[in-house]
This record gives C-alpha cells, sequence and structure tokens, in this order.
C-alpha cells in the first residue's frame, strides 16, 4: 500500500499524470473543434463558389486543424517538435518520390477545381464513360453511371482527356436522321416534319427547328430534322419523336425505303436471262428410250 502511495506521489509531483490529462483533453476539444469548423468552412465555400470546392475546403481544412491538434498533444506528453519536424521531413521526401503519380494528380486536380469544366451534380461523358458527377477531389473525380455504377477516374486523365458536359447548357438539340424515297417531294416531307415538331408539347418555338438535306443516298434522300428541347426532357423526346415521325409518314404516305440495289447492265448489252423460283412445279419430261444393243457375231475359228 505505502509503494502504490509512493508511485502515485512520484507522478503526481512529477506531473506526468497532469501532462496526460491536459494531452487527453486537447485531444478531444481538438478532434470536435476540427470536425465542427470544417463542416462549416465546407458550407461557406460551397455556398459562395461551389460545391466540389466546398469538399475540397472542408477535407484541407480538416487535415490542417488535425495537424495542429496532434502537434499540440506531442508538446503536452513531452516531445521534442524538433525531432518530429525531422522526422517529418524526412518522410515527406521519400513519399514524394514514391508518389510521383499522385503529384501529378493532385496538380491536376487544382488545374481542374480552378477552370471548372464541369462541377458536382453534372452529367459528363469521359471517353465511353457517361455519368454524373458525385465528387471531385485532389487524386481523382468520382462518378456515377446510368446503371448505378461507381467510375474513379484520375484527375491526370481527366486534364488529358475530351470531356463533354453534357448538362453545361439549359437546352439541348436533337438531331434526327431520317430517308425518303426518291419519288416523294421534299418540300411536302418537309412540312410534315415542321407539323409533328409542332404539335409535340417538348419541342421548343425558339429556336425554331432546323431541317436540312444531307444529300442523295444509296437508296434514298437523306434528310435530317433537328429540334430543341430542355435539358430535363431530352431523354422523353429522343424517346417520343421517331415514333411520332414514323406515324406521320404513314399517315401522308411517306414511303421509308429499305436498302436495295439495282443492276444495270448498259444499254446495248443483253438483258440478264430470268429464272422464275417458285409457283408451279414444271411438267415432267417423258423418260428416254434406249434402245437394245444388238445380238454379239459369234466367233469364227
Amino acid at each position: 500500500m505505502n509503494q502504490a502511495l509512493d508511485i502515485l506521489r512520484d507522478l503526481l509531483s512529477s506531473g506526468r499524470l497532469i501532462s496526460g490529462f491536459n494531452a487527453m483533453v486537447t485531444l478531444v476539444v481538438g478532434l470536435l473543434l476540427t470536425r465542427l469548423i470544417s463542416r462549416y468552412a465546407g458550407r461557406l465555400v460551397g455556398r459562395y463558389i461551389g460545391a466540389s470546392q466546398g469538399v475540397l475546403a472542408r477535407r484541407v481544412s480538416y487535415y490542417a486543424l488535425m495537424a495542429l491538434v496532434l502537434v499540440s498533444v506531442l508538446r503536452e506528453l513531452g516531445f521534442e517538435l524538433t525531432v518530429v519536424l525531422g522526422a517529418a521531413g524526412v518522410l515527406s521526401v521519400a513519399l514524394g518520390f514514391a508518389s510521383q503519380t499522385s503529384a501529378s494528380n493532385l496538380i491536376s486536380g487544382l488545374f481542374l477545381m480552378a477552370e471548372k469544366p464541369f462541377v458536382v451534380g453534372d452529367l459528363i461523358k469521359v471517353g465511353d464513360t457517361t455519368g454524373e458527377v458525385l465528387s471531385v477531389d485532389l487524386l481523382s473525380v468520382k462518378l456515377r453511371t446510368f446503371d448505378n455504377l461507381f467510375v474513379r477516374v484520375p484527375n491526370e486523365t481527366m486534364v488529358k482527356a475530351e470531356i463533354t458536359n453534357l448538362t453545361r447548357f439549359p437546352i439541348r438539340r436533337l438531331d434526327v436522321k431520317v430517308g425518303v424515297a426518291y419519288k416523294e417531294d421534299v418540300t411536302r416531307v418537309k412540312e410534315v416534319l415542321l407539323t409533328v415538331a409542332e404539335r409535340n408539347p417538348l419541342c421548343l418555338e425558339e429556336p425554331k427547328p432546323l431541317f436540312l438535306f444531307l444529300g442523295f443516298g444509296d437508296s434514298s434522300l437523306d434528310l435530317q430534322f433537328s429540334v430543341w428541347a430542355l435539358r430535363q426532357n431530352f431523354l422523353e423526346i429522343r424517346n417520343t419523336i421517331h415514333a411520332e415521325i414514323k406515324a406521320a409518314f404513314d399517315a401522308a404516305g411517306i414511303e421509308i425505303p429499305f436498302p436495295h440495289r439495282s443492276l444495270y447492265a448498259g444499254s446495248v448489252t443483253d438483258p440478264f436471262p430470268v429464272r422464275l423460283v417458285g409457283g408451279a412445279p414444271p411438267a415432267a419430261e417423258p423418260p428416254l428410250q434406249v434402245a437394245p444393243s444388238p445380238p454379239a457375231a459369234p466367233e469364227t475359228r
């Protein structure tokens, strides 16, 4: 009992227990303040600058404050900060050589956040991948595809690749390629297409629908009919206007030809022989009659 009291007295007299208690209080309070301050900083930056910048501000402020809290805790425990900073410097140099790709992604991420080609919530297309932007981080961009797949694209790839932002502007244009038979009147076809656009409530009056004659195809007159719609109605009008054009062409008697080929041998050549396939079977020919061979002559000696 006396020995335990002596140990407790030594701890109290040396101040180790007090230092440990102070370090624990510093750690707990620091963690709470770090979470509150980083969350508030992220909301403030996200409100006035952008959602992706808000996420970045929250993470940077969190890690910076956590570093200060750890330094304070180590100081309370009696560690020499010069030794800790020296070891951290050596470790940083080693990590720098080992993480050149991460450094490239980090710098590319800063360029993306400064340029703002897209923000959180936009629909973008990168290569063969199309999806919604979930976050723009320091090392990569997270996407969610239409079939609910998670895709991580490194920032270095985003900087080098061609990016198509599908939701940057409020309206989009839908180009419908259609072909009609050579016998059809192009002016009448144009009137029918414009009537389809007028009856569709999703088509915008301004900008006006666009009609283009693309050229003479192998089997049809190639046309392009373009209509404008709001961004949120693009998929719906894409699924409906093709069926409406088909129904309007059927009602007007306009032919949409299928691909075919015509063989022309020239005016001075003989026509190709034609053989009918199908129908009544040809009459059976009589069997071939074979005359009996004469008897062989007897041999003479």
